[in-house]
């Protein structure tokens, strides 16, 4: 409990100030797109304890939009197609695109919640952060979280490829647009309580 408690001291110190830098490791992973500070740890498929693994999306360090990983693999395969485009023009310029959170197993996502109205204390404010299964875009597939380097790239240039930043307080967060190659990425939302997709 003590170390645990270390650990997601050090995870919210280095997410504070930078939460759009930070990625996953597999001892204990800051939630990308939740309050800096939130941790959730990752085991492996069929771990006796209960803790959720690769197979429910967790990502390991270093992973891209080109590696086959579940959260990668399973986003939809439209989404997936602009982000490899992205991603193939990205590397011209010396970035990689890498992936801190893309598809999530409804199991995942609702620890990802549960964490987060604990660390907040109520669900309203969670909910700026991290969205029900049930309406979560990671479940579905149709959302992804790029780190570092890559998300300003994306920020720059993604409307090209139909990719586009939705939440002002998540800048890492990217979904599929396709009319935004013509027009443009639409206004971006405050944060997902905003976003009428997000609602019951």
């Amino acid at each position: 409990m003590v170390v645990g408690g270390a650990v997601l001291g050090a995870l919210s110190y280095q997410s504070l100030g930078h939460p759009s830098l930070s990625s996953p490791s597999w001892g204990a992973s800051p939630i990308v797109g939740a309050p800096p500070g939130l941790a959730a740890p990752l085991g492996g498929q069929g771990d006796p304890s209960g803790v959720l693994g690769l197979a429910d999306g967790a990502v390991p360090d270093g992973v891209t939009v080109f590696d086959e990983v579940p959260a990668v693999a399973n986003l939809d395969p439209a989404l997936l197609g602009a982000l490899r485009r992205a991603a193939s023009d990205a590397g011209g310029d010396g970035v990689q695109l890498h992936v801190n959170s893309g598809w999530r197993s409804r199991a995942y996502q609702a620890q990802l919640l549960r964490e987060a109205i604990s660390e907040y204390g109520y669900e309203e404010e969670a909910a700026r952060w991290v969205s029900t299964p049930d309406t979560s875009l990671h479940v579905s597939g149709d959302a992804i979280d790029i780190g570092g380097a890559g998300a300003t790239w994306l920020s720059d240039r993604g409307a090209g490829y139909g990719l586009c930043q939705i939440y002002d307080n998540e800048p890492w967060h990217f979904e599929l647009r396709l009319d935004a190659v013509d027009h443009g990425c639409p206004d971006r939302y405050a944060d997902p309580t905003q976003d009428p997709r997000m609602q019951p």
